[in-house]
């Protein structure tokens, strides 16, 4: 598995040897998503490890889940926040996935990250939510016209869930956390292995008939 990290180098090292310690090969790269400049010197990285590490020059599955959040009204949000928030979750999934299809193997996976929040509203999330349903759109195009070369391109889209995603409001605060459990099917929120678990059930051989859809992951909030 090649991994990817914008500031924390060290967390992402011990990923790396996690994953090595359980038998699989693994490395670490540095991205910054939000900055579409930096794209070509990260495919060049990417086929350096598939070369050195695989002996192979092509790879299996893209996940594009780098992400970040801000908190903003639609009559309040500022147009910095915006830009960022579309470097980060729309242009820079766009032209990242655009500058790595030819190392994408034939026959390969796509699968992008949305949110909850496309389907339902909560105040301050405007902006986000925007982004994410472009995604939604997106996927569909990439979907239509990966095909022919046998790629499926599918959009997972988590629920709330327990981690510093927010400056850990839905892990650390038990009010929120209750307040969203008590709006969710399965009674509690989500936590991270929830959404590993589903993306490794996305990307398995098995579901290899399923393109082009928006599968959400949330337990069943706001039903």
């Amino acid at each position: 598995m090649l991994i990817t990290y914008h500031r924390q180098q060290q967390e992402a090292q011990d990923v790396v040897e996690k994953i090595r310690r359980m038998g699989r090969r693994s490395a670490a790269i540095p991205l910054n998503v939000g900055d579409s400049s930096t794209f070509s010197a990260c495919t060049l990285k990417v086929r350096e490890q598939l070369s050195m590490r695989w002996q192979r020059d092509t790879f299996d599955y893209l996940l594009n889940n780098a992400g970040m959040g801000i908190d903003a009204s639609f009559a309040d949000t500022r147009e910095a926040q915006f830009d960022l928030l579309m470097n980060i979750h729309l242009k820079g999934p766009f032209f990242l996935t655009q500058r790595l299809l030819p190392l994408l193997a034939e026959g390969g996976r796509i699968l992008n990250v949305s949110t909850g929040l496309t389907r339902f509203a909560l105040p301050g999330k405007a902006a986000y939510a925007a982004m994410k349903g472009a995604m939604e759109v997106l996927t569909v195009y990439q979907a239509k016209e990966l095909g022919p070369r046998g790629i499926a391109v599918n959009i997972i889209a988590p629920g709330a869930i327990a981690t510093d995603f927010g400056k850990g409001a839905v892990r650390d605060n038990p009010q929120i956390a209750e307040a969203i459990a008590s709006q969710t099917a399965l009674g509690r929120v989500g936590q991270p292995d929830d959404i590993g678990q589903a993306i490794a059930a996305i990307l398995n051989e098995e579901m290899g008939w399923v393109n082009a859809q928006r599968i959400e992951a949330s337990g069943g909030m706001f039903l």
